[in-house]
């Protein structure tokens, strides 16, 4: 008993240090998380404020260049008003037209009639203003992008000034769309690597997004779902683009500071799965050991009680021809043949059983009459069955015995030599029950499952090899099953053994039922 009980302290000192190993882990790890998720989250606000600050100078750039745009306007106006003062001008003002019309020096025009015929062009390029062909694509790109200045004449003369933006403003205007998509490109490849959508003011439509599965981005309920669990793990960030016009920047965490969240469990998992592999390989090494030590010893106790069995034979048919008494050499010939029958038990472990079809009942009978003999006077055994008196199971004999013997002689111990003990049989299509009632001490919760293991006994003088010897007897021998089926503290124990009946085909059925 004590070495169990040390077993069982030793295994709780290790779990609770085990359970401290993965807790600290845990914390520690759990503790790593959050600083490097508040330092990717700082790295966001940082990359979130560098987004604002680039969004504002967008806004600055396009504001300045709607301003170029009106300013281009009124020098296309102007120039038109000089064509058509020019023509009326007094001499004093006839210079000043003059310079107007030859100080545009940037703004591409073509000058048209009120039929749309072509007057005059200025500022195209120079090697094809020549081509009418070419100043007419121009006039046509110049139409499709801005609205005709009219220049009045006299009477119901009308011209009309065609104007495009200048060499300049075109230069800016791609600056500018160059500084767009760079805002674009900036919100995709963030500095944090976080998944990112940048939405309309909606937040509805997907202007760009990045570390995503693109194949997904094309699903409008996915990307609904996964911003609804963005802004629940973060508010959005909100970016100005001018004309109180806003967009939103929805982030996660990264992929990597997920990782980082999962790796402790994934590790002790890896870790607990290598334990509970190398416990079972180390257990199994060890049982096979033991199966080893227990077949040696019994087979070396076969062959130490051999001979003086044979001796102790020889000297009984010596005292039948002595003047002995009759009862005497009878009742020591019955001893001798019990202790041919525990020799042949010993001799038998670790080698194939042979089983047969045999009276369970039988059996369980002729085991009490030979125990009631050698037993206290005060026990009172009971023996019933359930179906009947015959009840046929392929068993070997003389190792059933020795399992019956060791759990009645157990049960006489807990009743300390004054009690009942009920035996039952019940009979089931594929099962045999035998369930064995003592009314004596009981085993504590505890014990019960400790006490089939080598070596486990409440007897000062105990070796705790009975109930090991009988587990493996019906486990191993008969694919059986034993156990114990309810104890109560000084009010009585029930072990069950489960043997399998034999089926049509003459094997075993290696299925069991405990209910």
């Amino acid at each position: 008993m004590n070495i169990y009980s040390k077993k069982q302290r030793w295994k709780f000192a290790l779990a609770i240090i085990a359970a401290s190993i993965v807790f600290i882990s845990l914390w520690y790890t759990n503790i790593l998380v959050g600083q490097i998720a508040e330092q990717e989250k700082e790295k966001v606000r940082s990359w979130a404020e560098a987004i604002q600050r680039r969004a504002e100078l967008v806004n600055y750039t396009q504001e300045l260049f709607e301003k170029i745009s009106q300013e281009e306007r009124k020098k296309a106006e102007i120039w038109a008003e000089a064509n058509r003062g020019v023509v009326n001008a007094p001499d004093e003002a006839l210079e000043i037209y003059t310079k107007i019309l030859f100080n545009n020096s940037t703004i591409p025009m073509v000058l048209t009639d009120q039929a749309g015929e072509i007057i005059s062009s200025s500022n195209l390029d120079s090697a094809k203003s020549e081509d009418p062909a070419f100043v007419r694509k121009r006039l046509n790109e110049m139409k499709a992008k801005h609205k005709p200045v009219r220049i009045n004449f006299y009477g119901d003369q009308v011209n009309f000034v065609f104007y495009d933006e200048s060499t300049i403003f075109s230069e800016l205007r791609d600056v500018l769309a160059e500084e767009i998509e760079a805002f674009n490109r900036e919100i995709v490849t963030n500095a944090a690597s976080s998944p990112v959508i940048y939405t309309d003011e909606k937040q509805e439509k997907v202007l760009a997004f990045g570390n995503i599965d693109s194949s997904k981005v094309q699903d409008p309920k996915y990307v609904q779902e996964l911003i609804k669990e963005m802004k629940s793990d973060n508010a959005p960030l909100v970016v100005s683009i001018g004309d109180n016009e806003k967009r939103y920047i929805f982030y996660a965490e990264s992929q990597l500071l997920t990782t980082l969240k999962l790796f402790p469990f994934i590790q002790l998992g890896i870790i607990g799965l290598f334990l509970l592999i190398a416990y079972y390989l180390f257990s199994t090494a060890r049982n096979a050991e033991q199966n080893q030590v227990w077949v040696g010893m019994a087979k070396e106790t076969a062959h130490q009680l051999g001979t003086p069995l044979s001796s102790l034979l020889a000297w009984v048919e010596v005292l039948k021809t002595k003047d002995v008494d009759p009862k005497l050499l009878e009742e020591l010939s019955k001893d001798l043949g019990r202790l041919e029958t525990v020799t042949d038990r010993f001799s038998k472990i670790g080698s194939a059983p042979n089983l047969e079809q045999e009276d369970v009942n039988l059996i369980v009978k002729d085991t009490l009459n030979y125990l009631k003999s050698r037993l206290s006077k005060k026990v009172t055994f009971t023996h019933t069955s359930s179906n009947g008196d015959q009840v046929i199971a392929s068993v070997n004999r003389p190792l059933l015995e020795w399992v019956l013997e060791n759990i009645i002689k157990n049960a006489v111990d807990a009743i300390s030599g004054d009690g009942k003990i009920d035996i039952h049989l019940t009979d089931q299509s594929q099962f045999i029950y035998i369930d064995i009632t003592d009314n004596g001490k009981g085993i504590p919760k505890s014990a019960r499952k400790t006490v089939f293991q080598p070596g486990f006994t409440t007897k000062p003088r105990g070796w705790g090899l009975g109930l090991s010897l009988t587990k493996r007897i019906i486990e191993n021998y008969h694919s059986g099953k034993v156990f114990v089926k309810q104890s109560e503290v000084d009010q009585g124990t029930t072990f069950r053994i489960v043997l399998n009946k034999v089926t049509q085909n003459g094997r075993n059925i290696h299925s069991y039922s405990f209910l």
